[in-house]
């Protein structure tokens, strides 16, 4: 019995007990560049069950480019799942130690005159037939290593409660109720805790804004409403909230961050982070009771909006967009100097598959940054290993989806 399952019985036994209360995307990096990435989901290292098992021995892809293969070349033959025919992908997609558990996309839905938000769509995993399935009821979702839970939020945000979802059957099976309005959820490595960042308003608010020119755009918040954290024990439902202020300076290195600015467990769960906006700037730990610490050594220079992290092995950090010899590359870094010490394929790096290859977003031949798909690249090779289909070079279109790596 692995620990979802250990989790969803004891969930089972004490749903009965409690009542739930009614129902209560960084948009853009404001430091060094203003591309375009959606946060809130980090991926985290640990792996309680397998979605599937695969042999050495498998045959290459058919002729639709899709199916159950090793990536061969200097890859230490890591088991692909590969949908190079879809996008977003229809069926389960997986590389090594990770697989897809969710997409979303979002659209711009006006609430006011001079208000927008940005809403999210997902599909979720089926671990039962290895299908992605629309789910509309949430707002934000965090899927639990092993791939067989979900934490979900619903409706507007921020929300008054949590929900413990079975992706099997698409149930809630337990509701933890919340004293301060959640925006945002990670799990932690081995899926028994939570942390939810909790804010004041939407954090994927966008509101209107005018150029010098006059013309009329839609942009987040300058100072965001987050306001601090709450660490959750998934079987009790019990957790504190952590007070943690925000700043309208850009000057103040503590406290000025993104509209969306999540929280999310470190590698080995005993800390919680968070990114600042600022060069140089290295993320904010805490300790699972709140208090502020110094952040582990081969963590201090993470750069947070890669979501890839800490390798698994943690001789290597995920960088940023390097650029440098080819048109797009990807910075490997020394964990404890964040030197740079390799120049990887992949134009933004996702999930460690394991401690020398990445799932990466990568450009096609044209060479349009946005017409995007998604490849396994290597430390120390050229081969790339197509994973999905391009997604639309149209930038922040409502088809645009994003994908959700867990470990499994």
């Amino acid at each position: 019995m692995n620990v979802d399952e250990l989790v969803r019985d004891a969930l089972r036994e004490q749903a009965a007990e409690l009542t739930a209360p009614g129902p209560g995307f960084a948009d853009r990096v404001l430091a060094v560049r203003r591309r375009r990435r959606v946060r809130g989901l980090v991926a985290v290292a640990a792996a309680t069950a397998a979605v599937i098992t695969v042999s050495v021995g498998v045959p290459a892809l058919n002729s639709g480019g899709e199916g159950t293969r090793p990536s061969g070349g200097g890859v230490e033959r890591i088991e692909v799942v590969a949908r190079t025919g879809q996008s977003p992908p229809r069926e389960l997609l997986a590389a090594g130690d990770v697989a897809m558990g969710a997409y979303f996309t979002t659209e711009k839905v006006r609430r006011t005159e001079d208000r927008l938000v940005s809403e999210r769509t997902y599909w979720l995993l089926d671990p039962g037939t290895g299908k992605y399935e629309k789910d509309d009821r949430w707002s934000f979702v965090a899927v639990a290593p092993g791939l067989r839970t979900a934490a979900v939020l619903e409706g507007e945000l921020p929300a008054g409660r949590i929900g413990l979802l079975d992706l099997a059957s698409g149930e809630v099976e337990r509701w933890i109720p919340v004293d301060h309005g959640v925006g945002g959820l990670a799990f932690s490595p081995d899926g028994r805790r939570l942390v939810a960042t909790t804010y004041g308003e939407d954090p994927d608010l966008l509101v209107r804004t005018q150029d010098m020119d006059g013309s009329t755009g839609w942009d987040p918040p300058l100072t965001s409403s987050r306001n601090g954290f709450q660490v959750i024990d998934v079987v009790s439902g019990a957790g504190t909230w952590t007070e943690v202020p925000t700043s309208d300076d850009p000057d103040d290195p503590a406290g000025f961050v993104n509209a969306r600015q999540d929280f999310a467990f470190n590698a080995d769960g005993r800390f919680v982070w968070a990114g600042r906006v600022g060069d140089g700037l290295a993320p904010i730990f805490f300790d699972l009771d709140g208090d502020a610490v110094v952040p582990p050594a081969r963590e201090a220079h993470l750069v947070w909006h890669v979501d890839a992290g800490l390798s698994p092995d943690g001789q290597r950090l995920a960088g940023d967009f390097a650029g440098k010899t080819r048109k797009t590359s990807s910075w490997i870094l020394d964990p404890r100097t964040g030197k740079q010490t390799a120049e990887i394929r992949g134009q933004q790096l996702l999930a460690w598959a394991d401690s020398d290859s990445l799932v990466a977003w990568d450009i096609g031949a044209d060479g349009n940054e946005f017409h995007q798909r998604l490849v396994l690249v290597t430390v120390g090779s050229d081969k790339v290993v197509p994973l999905s289909g391009f997604r639309s070079p149209e930038d922040d279109t409502k088809g645009r989806w994003e994908p959700v790596f867990v470990r499994r």
